[in-house]
């Protein structure tokens, strides 16, 4: 996440990969809260949180370099 920061660069990263790897790590939280497994639910949440961020970014970044090379 900080590099991709850094960098305002995320072409390295494949959003269909960071798509599936949110729903799972979304999908693991519910499964942790329905069980009562706080440990996967806290683990999972703080995962999920990263790979939200870095999908977030992935998606500004590529807008901005869209709209950057149509002007």
């Amino acid at each position: 996440m900080i590099k991709i920061w850094k960098e305002q660069d995320a072409t390295a990263v494949s959003l269909k990969t960071y798509s599936l790897t949110v729903t799972c790590f979304a999908l693991w939280v519910v499964y942790g809260v329905m069980t009562g497994a706080w440990p996967v639910t806290f683990a999972n949440t703080c995962a999920l949180l990263m790979a939200s961020g870095v999908l977030a970014m992935k998606w500004r970044f590529s807008r901005r370099a869209r709209s950057g090379s149509a002007a």
